[in-house]
């Protein structure tokens, strides 16, 4: 892949020889930026896993970046109710199933009460593959919508292996004090970790990188986060 002038500038900086204390490279990143838009902040982590296994699970992260989450959930009742009363942005049922259904996607998190799963199921093939399917291992289908929609609201963020075993994260903006997106980065790390498989084996961390959007990856030495 070719890369222009700007993003060669900003390899020259970094020592590829090198793995930075996430403090440096965080700072590094932020340094190197040539974007002319606030870029995201990504944390890349390449673990040690067999095809049959994989990490997912959400975290909230201490440092928040992203704009408020449109949440909807379906839920009817009581919990509709409950659901209205933490905030979330669009509350239902049946008409909201159709709704999606027919094509409405105005919302960036869907949650749901268990017994709502049966028909919402249906929605699989189109909030599936948008990653906006409820699934009780993100906490996204449960009961406590109170405290579910408290911890969306601060910013709870999904991660999963992908079926290369890399985990891909946002974790700040290169906007952002960079000590704060190493706070993030060293939490979202530490979460990854707690999920490693009963029977991983090996050093289940290989490799952590940081990198803007746009630009290069910085290596992270990781033998002081974990």
């Amino acid at each position: 892949m070719k890369h222009g002038k700007k993003y060669q500038e900003a390899v020259k900086k970094i020592d590829r020889t090198k793995e930075y204390a996430l403090s440096e490279a965080t700072a590094l990143i932020k340094e190197i930026a040539f974007a002319k838009f606030d870029e995201s902040v990504e944390l890349h982590v390449r673990l040690t896993l067999k095809k049959s296994q994989s990490v997912r699970d959400t975290v909230v992260l201490p440092n928040q970046f992203a704009a408020e989450k449109r949440i909807l959930v379906f839920a009817k009742g009581d919990k509709a109710q409950e659901a209205l009363d933490a905030g979330a942005t669009y509350v239902g049922d049946a008409e909201l199933i159709e709704k999606v259904r027919s094509g409405w996607m105005d919302f960036d998190v869907a949650v749901a009460t268990p017994d709502m799963m049966k028909d919402v199921g249906r929605l699989g093939p189109i909030l599936g593959r948008r990653g906006l399917m409820p699934n009780p291992k993100t906490q996204t289908v449960t009961m406590d919508l109170k405290g579910a929609l408290a911890e969306l609201r601060k910013g709870r963020t999904e991660f999963r292996s992908d079926k290369t075993g890399v985990v891909h994260m946002t974790v700040g903006k290169v906007s952002m004090d960079p000590e704060k997106v190493a706070e993030n980065a060293s939490v979202a790390l530490k979460e990854i970790v707690r999920r490693k498989p009963a029977d991983a084996k090996g050093d289940f961390v290989q490799s952590v990188a940081v990198a803007t959007t746009m630009g290069p990856g910085v290596m992270v030495d990781s033998r002081e986060l974990i």
